[in-house]
């Protein structure tokens, strides 16, 4: 597995001090934990968004993203997803990390301070250089959209 180094700053540090930094739950993990910054605890009705920020900026390696994922046990069991997911975070983007949550579940979960809100994953990225052609190569599937393959 490969190893990046990512720079992390707290943007408050007298405020952010009891929070964890992003962190792999296990050894195997594709994605570091993110805990939620909030100041006071936020009350996420069914159907509303919110951006939960996260107390800090990071620095992204040229050629990598950080991609901003649900935490599994919160979606199955609370309904409670990442609204754009997977959210991207540049390379270039310097700002606090937040995270956009929707609640698709029944009731309104309740997100307190240091919650782990969403996941990141650092993944490598191509940048495509567009070119216009008079026609595509043919392939087997050809033109066929959605469920042409079957149920």
């Amino acid at each position: 597995m490969k190893e990046l180094e990512l720079d992390f700053v707290w943007l408050d540090a007298a405020t952010s001090g009891d929070l964890p930094l992003p962190s792999y739950a296990s050894s195997g993990a594709a994605g570091m934990d993110v805990a939620a910054a909030l100041h006071e605890p936020l009350a996420l009705a069914p159907g509303s968004i919110a951006l939960v920020p996260s107390g800090f900026a990071v620095a992204i390696p040229p050629g990598y993203e950080l991609q901003v994922r649900p935490r599994s046990g919160l979606a199955i069991k609370h309904g409670v997803t990442v609204v754009n997911a997977p959210g991207t975070i540049d390379a270039d983007y310097r700002g606090e990390i937040k995270v956009g949550l929707i609640n698709l579940g029944p009731a309104t979960y309740q997100i307190q301070r240091g919650d782990r809100i969403a996941q990141l994953v650092l993944a490598q990225v191509s940048q495509a250089r567009i070119r216009v052609v008079q026609e595509l190569d043919a392939t087997c599937r050809g033109s066929g959209g959605f469920g042409h393959s079957g149920r």
